[in-house]
C-alpha cells in the first residue's frame, strides 16, 4: 500500500510538471502545482520583504520554486544557500539539463513600481553556478552531482574527468605558489640588512656588504608563476564542465 502511495504521488508530479505551459507567465510551486498571471513581479512589500505579485494576487516567496516573466526564467536558490536565504538564479542554458546564474535584484525601480534584476555579465561555467534538469529542485556544479546526473552520456563523463583533474592539478599548483611564496618572504627576511667582510679595509674601518636576495627574488618568481599556472589550469577544467553541457543537450 505504502509503495502504491509514493507511485501515485509520484506520477501526480510528473503530471503537474509535464503540463507547465513555459510560453505563459506562471509561478511553479514547491507543491508542483502553477499559477499563471498576465504580470508576475518581485517588488518589496510596506515592510520591506521582497514578494511576488502574481496579478494582484500576492504569493509568499518561500513558496515559489520558480517563476517565468518577460525578463526570462528564475529559480529560487534558497535549498542551497546554509542560511536558507531566498536569492534567485536565472536560467541561462536551457535544454536536457539547464544551467542558472544567480542574479541580484535592483531595490530600485526601473518604472515606478517595475523592478528588475540588476544587469548580469555573462560568465563562463563556475562552481557557484546551479543547474537541475526539468523542473528537479537546484543542485551546485561539482564533479560528484554532474557526474551522477550526466551519467546516461560517456562524452560527457570523459570530459568531466578531465575536469576533475585540471582542477586537481591546479589546486596542486595554488599551493606550490603559497609554499614558493612563504618561503621567498622568509629568506628575505633572513637576509635583509648588511654582512660584515672579515677582510680589514683602509683605517681599520668595518665593510659592510649587501646581502644576496637571488633566492628569495627567484622564489617569488616561482611562486607567481605557479599561480598564473593554477589559474589557467582551472579555468581550462571549467571550459571542459561548459563542454560537457553543449555535448550533454545536444
Amino acid at each position: 500500500m505504502k509503495k502504491l502511495l509514493i507511485l501515485v504521488m509520484a506520477c501526480y508530479g510528473l503530471n503537474a510538471r509535464s503540463q507547465v505551459n513555459d510560453s505563459e507567465n506562471f509561478l511553479y510551486l514547491y507543491s508542483d502545482s502553477a499559477i499563471y498571471a498576465k504580470k508576475i513581479r518581485l517588488r518589496p512589500d510596506f515592510t520591506g520583504s521582497w514578494s511576488l505579485r502574481a496579478d494582484s494576487r500576492r504569493v509568499p516567496i518561500k513558496q515559489v520554486k520558480f517563476f517565468s516573466n518577460e525578463d526570462g526564467f528564475f529559480a529560487n536558490t534558497r535549498n542551497n544557500d546554509l542560511f536558507s536565504r531566498v536569492s534567485f538564479a536565472e536560467r541561462i542554458m536551457e535544454g536536457k539539463i539547464n544551467l542558472y546564474q544567480e542574479v541580484t535584484y535592483d531595490p530600485v525601480p526601473f518604472d515606478l513600481d517595475n523592478y528588475h534584476f540588476r544587469h548580469r555579465r555573462e560568465q563562463s561555467v563556475n562552481a557557484r553556478m546551479f543547474y537541475n534538469k526539468g523542473f528537479s529542485d537546484l543542485k551546485k556544479i561539482s564533479y560528484y552531482n554532474l557526474s551522477n546526473d550526466m551519467a546516461d552520456n560517456q562524452e560527457s563523463l570523459d570530459l568531466l574527468k578531465g575536469y576533475r583533474k585540471s582542477m586537481r592539478v591546479g589546486t596542486a599548483m595554488y599551493v606550490g605558489a603559497g609554499a614558493a611564496f612563504l618561503a621567498s618572504a622568509i629568506t628575505l627576511l633572513s637576509n635583509s640588512g648588511f654582512k660584515k667582510q672579515n677582510t680589514p679595509t683602509f683605517g681599520h674601518l668595518p665593510d659592510y656588504k649587501s646581502k644576496n636576495y637571488t633566492v628569495s627574488f627567484i622564489l617569488a618568481a616561482m611562486s607567481g608563476g605557479l599561480g598564473i599556472g593554477g589559474f589557467l589550469k582551472q579555468r581550462s577544467g571549467l571550459k571542459k564542465v561548459e563542454s560537457a553541457f553543449d555535448v550533454y543537450n545536444r
